[in-house]
């Protein structure tokens, strides 16, 4: 089932590569707009041994990952809290609920004055937009937990811990994981998009910048953004993995169901 999804998943790459050559070299569209297809990923292919552009893939992963750590550092606990102390949850759900809503690049600015080096800047940006996802999946996973089993572990005398670490983090493991994955995937956006608006000294976003400057390079800009879409798709695709490999009990489970 999984290298069907793949097979397919690269033909509709493939096809939709395939339709933008074509509208390309038709003359559909503005070659400076819309550059073929084949041009693009060739200079993708350059930009894949081009040591400045790699130190700029760098630079975003390292923010990337550190802003992820820290968002799931911090989120995963807080989340067990709220979920478990009933009283906390309900009193903390207005709060959540007004700030997960306000998009993290309105907080540009205000990092640019709490921060001046460009890596803590875009960590504590990272850290805010992944926060609310992860916490969201933890809190709503282990109010999921199936209250049955929960009694019964009560019923052998266990007390509040015991239940915590044997029953309810077991079964919430798994969707604190997808919390984690969906995460990844809003921090590379969250990066990038912080790059292109607050500036610095390195990165892919300043790099998508810089193509734009001097009359601009459209092919250019289109090769990075399929950096881009390279490694979202890899951290998806490495998290998922991990998923899978930690807990496999529930892989099988769900494509059982499927």
């Amino acid at each position: 089932m999984r290298y069907r999804r793949a097979v397919l998943g690269a033909l509709g790459i493939a096809g939709v590569t395939a339709v933008l050559e074509i509208v390309s070299r038709a003359g559909l569209v503005d070659n400076t707009a819309l550059p073929p297809m084949s041009d693009v990923l060739w200079e993708a292919a350059k930009l894949g041994v081009d040591g400045e552009f790699l130190v700029d893939v760098g630079a975003t992963l390292k923010a990337w990952s550190g802003g992820l750590a820290l968002a799931v550092l911090v989120a995963v606990p807080l989340g067990v809290l709220l979920g478990s102390v009933p009283f906390l949850g309900t009193a903390a759900r207005a709060l959540v609920e007004l700030l997960r809503p306000i998009p993290s690049v309105a907080l540009i600015p205000l990092a640019i004055i709490l921060f001046a080096e460009p890596t803590r800047m875009k960590m504590s940006l990272i850290f805010y937009a992944c926060l609310w996802p992860i916490l969201v999946n933890t809190l709503y996973a282990l109010r999921d937990v199936d209250p049955v089993a929960k009694d019964s572990l009560r019923g052998f005398g266990f007390g509040t811990p015991s239940v915590l670490w044997h029953v309810s983090l077991p079964s919430a493991a798994p969707f604190i994981a997808t919390g984690v994955r969906i995460a990844a995937s809003i921090a590379l956006v969250v990066v990038i998009s912080t790059e292109l608006y607050a500036g610095g000294v390195d990165g892919v976003g300043i790099y998508l910048s810089e193509t734009q400057t001097a009359g601009g390079r459209t092919d250019l800009l289109l090769a990075g953004a399929v950096w881009s879409g390279v490694l979202g798709l890899t951290a998806a695709a490495g998290l998922r993995k991990l998923e899978r490999i930690a807990f496999r009990w529930h892989t099988a489970r769900v494509e059982g169901l499927a």
